[in-house]
Order: structure tokens, then sequence, then C-alpha cells
């Protein structure tokens, strides 16, 4: 069974009640292990928990990570 680590998460909220987050996982099966960014979309829920949307992950790679942030500011 796959377990998750979260090592770092940040979110902005933004309209009413969602919110994105961006966070450093690490994904551990046996001993394999994988690091990677996930960027997910949510709401806050009657009495304050998180439920989330949907999220796609990204490779540590600094090639796809400095590509998906420069398209991204180029989008405004």
């Amino acid at each position: 069974m796959v377990e998750f680590e979260t090592i770092n998460a940040e979110e902005v909220p933004f309209g009413n009640n969602n919110f994105i987050e961006i966070a450093r996982k690490k994904a551990r099966d046996g001993e394999r292990e994988n690091e990677f960014i996930s960027i997910s979309r949510g709401f806050f829920a009657m009495g304050g928990q998180k439920r989330y949307k949907s999220s796609v992950t990204v490779p540590l790679d600094e090639n796809v990570v400095n590509f998906i942030a420069s398209k991204l500011k180029e989008m405004l």
C-alpha cells in the first residue's frame, strides 16, 4: 500500500470558501520512495474541514517546474 507524507504545504484562499494548495509530498511503497509537487483545489466544508476537489502532480524536475511557473505567469 502506498503511504503519502506531506513535507511542506502552502495555500491561498480565493472566492467563497475555496483554496489552492501547493505541497511537496513523498510517496512510499515498500522500499520505493518518490517525491513530487501536488497542486490541489478544494473548499472548506461546514465546520472548517478541508475538502479536495481535484489535483495534479508535478515531478521534481527543475525544467518541468520552471516551465510550469513561467507559463502560469505568462497567462496573466
